[in-house]
Parts: C-alpha cells; sequence; structure tokens
C-alpha cells in the first residue's frame, strides 16, 4: 500500500545549525538540547522511509525549503500478507523439491578422475586506488558577475572538498578559500559544499590530478546564485497524509 504525504515546518526555528554539535545524524542543539536530522542532503525515497520509520516520534530536522514543496510516496508492505507470500513460496519450493527427488533418475557409481596439481608462482593484479592530501586554493565566484558573493545576502559562507571534517571560511571581501582535502589520484571530480546560515549547496566538479603542483590545486569555483538552495530548521516536523 502506497502512503503519500507532505511535511510543513510547525514550527521554525532560528538556530544556526553551522554552529551545532555534528554528529553521525545531523547535529545537536544545545539550546532545546535535541538532535537535529540532516534530511536536506536526503533523497525523496531516503526522506520518506525516514518519516515512515519515525513517524510517532517528534523529529526536529533540517530541510531544503523545495523539500517543502514535495510529495512523499512510501511503499507499506502488510506484515500479514509478507507472511502469506512467504508460506506459498516456501509450499512451492517443498512441492518442486519432492517432485524432483521422485523424478530424480538412479545414480550410476563412476570412479572419481585422478587430480592434477600445477606447481609455480602466482601471479596476481592488484590495482591499489591511493588516496592523497592536497591542498585547493582559490575564489568562490558568482557565475553572473563573476565575482564574490554578496556578503549582506550571502553571509559567513563555509567550504568543505570530498566532505572534508573542518569547513573553511570563505572571505567576505574576495571570495579567497583554502582548504585541506583527500582526493584519489586516479579522481576526475571533487565535491565541494557550500554551506551559510541558511544556504547549501554539494556540487560536483571536474578535477585532475595534473592540475595538482605541490600538492596545490589553484581552481576557482564558480556557480549561479540560484544553485545555492535555502535551507530552513524545523524544530518540529509536521506530516501531512494524502487522502488518495
Amino acid at each position: 500500500m502506497k502512503k503519500k504525504f507532505t511535511l510543513e515546518i510547525t514550527n521554525p526555528c532560528s538556530e544556526n545549525f553551522d554552529k551545532m554539535i555534528p554528529n553521525a545524524n545531523g547535529s545537536f542543539c544545545n539550546s532545546c538540547m535535541k538532535n537535529v536530522i540532516d534530511l536536506s542532503k536526503k533523497t525523496n525515497s531516503e526522506v520518506a522511509k525516514f518519516i515512515a520509520s519515525n513517524k510517532d516520534a517528534n523529529i526536529c530536522a533540517r530541510l531544503k525549503t523545495t523539500q517543502l514543496e514535495e510529495e512523499f510516496v512510501h511503499n507499506e508492505v502488510s506484515k500479514i500478507n509478507s507472511f502469506k507470500y512467504a508460506a506459498v513460496a516456501a509450499s512451492v519450493l517443498l512441492a518442486s523439491t519432492i517432485k524432483a527427488q521422485e523424478n530424480k533418475p538412479a545414480e550410476t557409481e563412476i570412479s572419481p578422475k585422478p587430480v592434477s596439481y600445477k606447481v609455480g608462482k602466482v601471479a596476481y593484479n592488484q590495482n591499489v586506488n591511493q588516496e592523497v592530501t592536497i591542498t585547493v586554493k582559490g575564489k568562490l565566484l558568482d557565475k553572473k558577475t563573476n565575482k564574490p558573493f554578496n556578503k549582506e545576502v550571502y553571509p559567513d559562507l563555509m567550504l568543505a572538498v570530498n566532505g572534508s571534517v573542518n569547513p573553511v571560511k570563505v572571505n567576505s571581501k574576495n571570495g579567497e578559500f583554502t582548504a585541506v582535502a583527500q582526493v584519489l589520484k586516479n579522481s576526475k571530480s571533487i565535491m565541494v559544499t557550500i554551506t551559510g546560515n541558511d544556504y547549501y549547496l554539494s556540487k560536483e566538479i571536474p578535477f585532475s590530478m595534473k592540475s595538482v603542483h605541490n600538492n596545490t590545486l589553484v581552481q576557482n569555483i564558480v556557480i549561479n546564485a540560484e544553485e545555492l538552495a535555502r535551507i530552513y530548521i524545523a524544530g518540529g516536523l509536521g506530516i501531512n497524509y494524502s487522502k488518495k
């Protein structure tokens, strides 16, 4: 059975998510002493599965505003039907096994063939994808203006490369940043994550180790302002189930 629902923010929270204590599921808020689940980076199916598993819980979550306009679908499977289908499948399997045993021809004893062995060196190929640490330097620029983002509209922007634990602050005057990241030698792209007070963007950027000199990559990150998705923190998540 398919369950359809939408999400709403029943009690918006003004706390800064970036200043909370990160953990495996999101971040811990010291103000309300609750764990804020970060749903903004999850796919629609992942969000639907999470909500279905925690539908009776009081959820405090971080969401993209675009997610508030989405309709989520979760497939709810009846346990009774599951047991019934499992029992039928088991019966069919058992019947098939018995039938196969009845039709099985009498076995004739055959003398085993002698086993041959070969002795020598064993060759194998081991493809090791090595990870290296590099420093990424550049500027974060608005594609339309080729200038740093307006610090009044986009304050306190932070940048991380390949999920580095410690994001770095982007200089609000000139857009400059310096970030340390782990990359694979044969990588063809790096993942850049940009966060701000109410903004979030995770984007794949083309990359080549040939561009790295002395363990340093000099590359500007140029994006459209529209790509920075607005994010809210919901203090108490409302779930509206569709009657269809």
